[in-house]
């Protein structure tokens, strides 16, 4: 009788959840979420933005135009010629009202390329664009 109660009791004691296999599979999922996600990252092209006090954040569909300091055309992250960048934005402004364009250019880039990349953006029926700044703590905005 006494055996048998011993026995009840011991398997009373391991009726309990065994979580191990449930931090195994979380772990794991970890370890997946965090290799895929070194794989998405953006690519950046190194320019040397213009400073300026004012400016804000922009949302909504855009399409990225990077000039770099040698006048060469990003669209996206990826170099593009005028025509594919004519065709993004043309695209892009089919999409409705909330489009825009956000355009960065190097600092030491002749102030006519960045024109030009303007004028291809309004030509293409895209109203709404930036100008990617960096912002500057020190200098005041004007009147």
């Amino acid at each position: 009788m006494s055996r048998k109660l011993f026995e009840q009791e011991e398997e009373a004691l391991i009726a309990g959840i065994n979580v191990t296999p449930l931090v195994d599979v979380v772990l794991v999922l970890l370890i997946i979420f965090m290799v895929t996600a070194s794989f998405i990252v953006r690519e950046t092209i190194e320019v040397q933005l213009p400073r300026a006090a004012s400016g804000g954040e922009t949302v909504g569909t855009t399409v990225n135009l990077v000039l770099d300091e040698r006048g060469v055309l990003y669209l996206d992250g990826k170099e593009a010629t005028l025509e594919e960048a004519r065709r993004a934005v043309r695209e892009l402004a089919r999409q409705g009202d909330d489009a825009r364009a956000i355009i960065s250019a190097d600092k030491r880039l002749a102030h006519g390329r960045v024109v030009e990349i303007i004028d291809l953006v309004k030509s293409e029926g895209l109203s709404r664009f930036a100008i990617n700044i960096e912002k500057d703590s020190t200098a005041s905005p004007g009147p």
